[in-house]
């Protein structure tokens, strides 16, 4: 997640039920509405874990980042730590919701299911023998977590780990659009990613992570060209845009104040910065994002 002050936008930290010990928690739908009704449903917001939902009746709309979802029976919404989410109406489906916190599993899963990846794909529609299985493991995730024992035993903990691994490393590695398995990104790549992901509110040039990472310009091109089909240099613009937008868009602040957090010298850079790669103005963006939402 990223390390900066978001305080315009409200970051939820996991925040586990009594009696929950462990960093997951399975849950329904109907549960989830019930907590709704008590705490009211939040607006936009940034989670600090991943929420996983598994729609088995009815059609649930949720938001990650400027795309809206609709949920129908057999699809499945993967929100990551630092996404900005807004939920619909949860009287209209149910189904399973499991939050989990990255460090509940084992780096190795991690990386393999690629937690980490700021731009990881929300919507999955498993199909034929991935649908059985994912179904499979979220009805032993399940139960597996109402009959938790009390006091919490390692055991019950390790197969929660286990059965929460299966889930995500079946849902990062689900065949493509064009039929074929996800591409697996090298090494460079990884510690390219994560180093955009901690500093690109305050380095926007491929030289500064070829330097730090010991790496030529042209590998950390190649290397991203190769795992996100765009340049380095796209590949960290993409990063400052996104972040810009969910600032623009779900916080007041003024644009000289997004600038400064972005590590801009002054707005008229910014503006200029996001114009170019967006086609429109921070405050037509803004605008046109508010208006819609009405």
């Amino acid at each position: 997640m990223v390390k900066m002050r978001h305080s315009a936008i409200p970051e939820v930290p996991y925040a586990p039920p009594s009696g929950v010990t462990t960093g997951v928690e399975v849950l329904t739908l109907a549960q989830l509405r019930q907590r709704a009704s008590e705490d009211g449903l939040p607006g936009p917001q940034r989670p600090g874990f991943h929420l996983l939902f598994a729609i088995e009746h009815g059609a649930l709309w949720h938001s990650v980042d400027f795309t809206g979802h609709v949920l129908r029976p057999g699809s499945w919404l993967w929100v990551r730590p630092g996404q900005v989410q807004q939920f619909g109406d949860l009287a209209t489906a149910d189904g399973q919701l499991v939050l989990f916190q990255s460090s509940f599993l084992d780096p190795a899963t991690a990386a393999a299911a690629r937690l980490d990846e700021a731009f990881g794909p929300a919507y999955h529609r498993p199909a034929g023998s991935d649908a059985v299985v994912t179904r499979g493991i979220i009805a032993q995730l399940r139960h597996t977590f109402d009959s938790r024992p009390a006091p919490p035993q390692p055991v019950h903990t390790a197969i929660l780990r286990h059965l929460l691994s299966a889930l995500v490393l079946r849902l990062s590695h689900l065949a493509g659009p064009t039929g074929g398995a996800a591409v697996e990104p090298d090494a460079t790549f990884r510690r390219f990613r994560a180093a955009v992901e901690q500093n690109f509110f305050r380095f926007r040039q491929v030289a500064y992570y070829a330097r730090a990472l010991g790496y030529s310009t042209r590998t950390l091109t190649r290397s991203t060209q190769a795992a996100a089909g765009v340049s380095a240099k796209e590949f960290i613009d993409r990063r400052v845009i996104l972040e810009a937008r969910r600032l623009l868009a779900h916080a007041d602040l003024p644009a000289a104040r997004i600038a400064a957090q972005l590590g801009f010298d002054d707005a008229t850079n910014f503006s200029k910065y996001f114009h170019h790669r967006t086609g429109a103005t921070p405050g037509a963006f803004r605008a046109s994002v508010r208006a819609s939402s009405r």
